[in-house]
This record gives C-alpha cells, sequence and structure tokens, in this order.
C-alpha cells in the first residue's frame, strides 16, 4: 500500500468514524439501536450506495471473531459478579439447553416453511440462536430493570455465543451425522470446559499480578487488562476450548477485582468495543448486496416470527422451568432475546466453508436482525413497564477508582456519588470509615475543599479517600455499604456481600481500656509488687 492510498483509506475511515459517532445521538434520541445505524452506513457505501466493491467473506469472519473478542471484554469488564452470580445458574442452561431448544424449533420452522434442507435448516436455527452481547449490553443500560433480570440477559449474551459457535461450525461440515448427536453433545461440553478452565486461571492470575504490581503509568493498566484478555482467548481457541467464554470469564474475574483505575480501564474497553462493533457493522453492510435481499424478506420475516414467538418462549420456558421463574420474568426474557451482530458475523462461517444454501442463509438472516432488532429494541422499555418490571429508583453504587501509592503503603480512593445514591445527605463523620482512612478532598460543582466531619455529601460529590494497604478493602466495603443502606448501613444489616464483610470501629471501643487496670482486682497476692513504685519515688 502506498503512501497515498493510505492516505485517502485513512481520511475516509475517520469521515466513516465520525459519522457513526454523531450518529448515536440520532439512535439514542429515537430509541433504535445503534446497530442499525452503522448496517446502514456500510448499505450507503456498498455496491448499490457509493460503490464500494467488497465481498471477501472470509475477511469479514476473521475481523468479525476479533471484534467479538473486544466487545465481550468490554461486557465481562463492565458486567458486577454480585448481580449475575444468582443468576448464573439460569443463564447457564439458557445457555445450552435454551439454545438447543431454539435451534431444533427454527430448524423445523426453516424446513418445512421455505423449504431449506436439513442441514441447511440446523445451519439457520444455529445461527440465529445466539443473542447479541453489545446489543443486549447497550440496550440494558437504558431500561431500568431489577437486577435479578439484567442478571441473567447478560450472563446469557455472554455465554450462549461459544456453544452456538460451536454448533456453526459442526453443522457447516459437510459430513455432519444427525444420528451422532451424543459425539456433537460431548465436544461441546468439552470444549466448554477448556474455555471455562482456561478463563478462570488466567483471570485469577492476572487478578494476583495487577493487583500486587504497581505499574509506573496509570495507561498501562488498560493495555494489560486488555492483552489479558486477548491471550485467554487465544490460549482456549489454540487448546481447542471455546475461545469466546474463556475471554468473557477472564474479563468478568478482571472487572471485579481490586484493580488499580478501574474506571479507566472500563472506558478505555468501551471506546474499544465501540471501534469494533462500529467497524464490524460497517462491513457486514458492505459485505451484504441490497437487491439480493427483496427475495428473501417474507423468508425472513416468517423465520423472524417463528424465533420470536414461538422458539425464544419455548426455550425460555424450558431452560427456566426448574428455577421457578414469575410468567412476567419469562415473558420479558423471551422479547429480550435480541439479536445483533453474532448472527450475521456466524451466518459468514458456511459461506466460507461453501455450503449449499449458504448465500440465502446469509441475507435471511441480514434481514432478519434488521426487522426485529428495530422492532425490539425500542420496544423493551415499554413491555417492561406494561409487564409491571421498571425499577427506576434503585439507588446506583457509589463508582470506585483505586490508584496504588506504593512508596507510602496505602491507595487513593476516587469515589463519585451517582443520582439515587443514598450516601447523599450523609455527614463525612457519619461513613464510619475505618481507622487508616480518611476523606481529605471533595470536589463540588467544580470547586474542591477539605471537608469537615460535619460536612453533608450530594449527588454528583467527588470524594478522595486515603486508605492504608491493610484497610483497603475494608473501606471500599463500607462505601459500598453506605450507598446502598445510607448512614445506617452496618445496623440495618444490609443484603449484599459487603454484609459482615464490613468493619465496624465502634465495636472495638469497649476493649480500649488498658489491661493494667484490671490487676488489682485479681487477688491480694499482687498488691505488694504494686508498692515498689513508691519506694522507687522515695
Amino acid at each position: 500500500m502506498s503512501v497515498d492510498r493510505l492516505n485517502q483509506l485513512l481520511l475516509l475511515s475517520t469521515l466513516v468514524l465520525l459519522f457513526a459517532v454523531a450518529a448515536v445521538r440520532l439512535s439514542s434520541r429515537s430509541g433504535l439501536p445503534s446497530l442499525l445505524v452503522y448496517l446502514g452506513i456500510g448499505i450507503a457505501l456498498g455496491q448499490d450506495g457509493l460503490g464500494v466493491q467488497f465481498d471477501n467473506s472470509e475477511l469479514t469472519r476473521t475481523l468479525g471473531y476479533a471484534a467479538l473478542v473486544v466487545i465481550l471484554t468490554e461486557g465481562g469488564l463492565s458486567t458486577k459478579w454480585r448481580e449475575i452470580r444468582p443468576a448464573v445458574p439460569a443463564a447457564a442452561v439458557l445457555s445450552t439447553i435454551g439454545v438447543a431448544v431454539s435451534v431444533l424449533v427454527t430448524a423445523c420452522a426453516a424446513h418445512y416453511l421455505i423449504g431449506l434442507n436439513w442441514q441447511t435448516a440446523l445451519l439457520m436455527g444455529a445461527v440465529v440462536s445466539s443473542t447479541d452481547a453489545a446489543a443486549v449490553f447497550s440496550v440494558l443500560r437504558k431500561v431500568p430493570l431489577p437486577k435479578r433480570l439484567t442478571g441473567v440477559l447478560e450472563a446469557e449474551s455472554g455465554f450462549n455465543d461459544a456453544p452456538v459457535v460451536i454448533l456453526v461450525v459442526a453443522f457447516s461440515q459437510l459430513h455432519v451425522s444427525p444420528s451422532h448427536w451424543y459425539v456433537l453433545a460431548g465436544e461441546i461440553v468439552l470444549e466448554l470446559a477448556i474455555g471455562l478452565v482456561t478463563g478462570l486461571v488466567i483471570g485469577k492470575l492476572g487478578e494476583l499480578s495487577l493487583g500486587r504490581v504497581a505499574l509506573p503509568a496509570s495507561g498501562l493498566y488498560p493495555i494489560a487488562v486488555m492483552a489479558l484478555c486477548v491471550l485467554s482467548y487465544a490460549s482456549g481457541a489454540m487448546l481447542h476450548g471455546s475461545g469466546f467464554l474463556a475471554v468473557y470469564v477472564t474479563a468478568l474475574i478482571l472487572g471485579n477485582s481490586k484493580l488499580p483505575h478501574r474506571p479507566a480501564v472500563r472506558g478505555f474497553a468501551d471506546g474499544l468495543a465501540w471501534i469494533a462493533q462500529i467497524g464490524l457493522f460497517v462491513l457486514l453492510g458492505l459485505l451484504v448486496t441490497p437487491h439480493d435481499l427483496l427475495d428473501d424478506f417474507w423468508p425472513a420475516i416468517g423465520i423472524g416470527l417463528v424465533l420470536t414467538f414461538v422458539a425464544r418462549p419455548l426455550s425460555v420456558l424450558c431452560s427456566l422451568l426448574p428455577f421457578d421463574q414469575r410468567w412476567r420474568d419469562q415473558a420479558l426474557f423471551s422479547w429480550a432475546g435480541l439479536r445483533g451482530a453474532v448472527p450475521i458475523v456466524l451466518a459468514t462461517i458456511p459461506r466460507v466453508a461453501d455450503v449449499e444454501g449458504s448465500e440465502r442463509i446469509f441475507n435471511i438472516v441480514f434481514m432478519l436482525v434488521i426487522i426485529f432488532t428495530a422492532v425490539q429494541g425500542p420496544t423493551l422499555p415499554w413491555v417492561a413497564g406494561k409487564l409491571k418490571l421498571s425499577d427506576s429508583e434503585e439507588p446506583m453504587d457509589v463508582d470506585i477508582e483505586s490508584a496504588p501509592l506504593e512508596r507510602l503503603r496505602g491507595h487513593l480512593l476516587s469515589v463519585a456519588i451517582p443520582p439515587h445514591s443514598k450516601m447523599h445527605g450523609v455527614e463525612v463523620g457519619e461513613l464510619r470509615l475505618p481507622p487508616g482512612a480518611a476523606v481529605t478532598l471533595v470536589v463540588r460543582d467544580g470547586s474542591s475543599f477539605v471537608p469537615l466531619p460535619t460536612t453533608m455529601l450530594r449527588h454528583g460529590d467527588e470524594l478522595l479517600v486515603v486508605a492504608t494497604d491493610p484497610v483497603r478493602d475494608a473501606t471500599e466495603n463500607r462505601l459500598l455499604a453506605v450507598g446502598r443502606g445510607g448512614k445506617l448501613a452496618g445496623w440495618l444489616r444490609e443484603s449484599g456481600p459487603e454484609r459482615g464483610a464490613e468493619r465496624r470501629p465502634p465495636e472495638r471501643k469497649p476493649e480500649r481500656r488498658p489491661p493494667e487496670r484490671r490487676q488489682p482486682e485479681r487477688g491480694p497476692e499482687r498488691q505488694q509488687p504494686e508498692r515498689r513504685p513508691e519506694r522507687e519515688r522515695d
């Protein structure tokens, strides 16, 4: 590539990127998922638009895998383990048994409604059975749902990519016998186990190393975290396991550990995820030929209706039946199964393998994603409101960033008080931080001041808290507890992971009495040694 060609490519890329960034505001106002805007940009640049010629399915699949790694990394880093921990069993069943049910129902519809052969029909069912992490994360962050629901949906979107990729690759092989389903099931279980172990090992090693080593620059922490997540994916894939599950587990561990500069790490990952989404959707828009989509419009509508109103509800019902979920929750889970980039990327796998009917699969999946994402995404808040599942007044956790002070053996905690936090109205002295921790500075409305014990905190305040190394965890736990339960958090025994882990200094007051004052009460034999100080005074 010449320098002139590079300059032209950089000019076009930056213009597309800036236009995509500006389009996010339009999508946020209209309620449409931003992925539709990015797909529209790619289509406008493609063959039926400005005439950019692009038909490399293999390159699209490869870059799509790389983009999914970044998107899953951002999703894992931003997911709170304490919120999804109760939902992990339900999400795991929904990502395996639920996927199997959805694949079978959708495959039957593709075979009997539009006449696809069984291999192509199974491919169709597998491709559209995965919910998209980027679409789910972006929509759920705008919908005030209870944490028990968002935990299931976020965990499912992070987990179900792995088994679906395995199914699509297996069904893309030309000689797959339905009688050997148990071999395929065993292979899926083995690859998921390898990916899970790989993610756990690399995540724990990264947590230990980054938590103890003070890097010379704060900008190195986001790079190290991203490198560990990509290492997890590559290691899991090289070991013939699920790299997507490995990278999500690693990011989940690192995102919930006591890493320095956590908001900076998440901000860096969020920026990379936006670039990955924009690039991926524009690339997918370039790959499609719009005038070929019209022939598969009605098949896409039929498959989408079966998937949305039959396959997805049935998979939710079968998966969540042992967990005694309410019918309202199941209805929301059924409607919140958003599709996005993942099904379109998976649709490129049979095209690369030259499977019969793969071109039609890609067109149907592309149309299905556009139509049903445009319907489900904007209507999800309305559906949650009709089901009376909206929870807009739930307090948000305070945002805590930690910077290590290596030579002082301490930590500087930056605490941001968000809206609806119950830390609003609490005085600094009422925080009851453990000994060795203190609020040193308050930033309010652009000005900073040193607080007094009677200074009352407000929404939007940013605090600087200095904590010694032994009490850092107790300080963070106390701040989180006050953010959820207010000044009486320790006495009200609030629920959450901090209960029981919080150290309460006032309980130590009875132990401050010097032990030597009790010695005269032990008996008369102890009184003679106490006369020695009087002789020494003489």
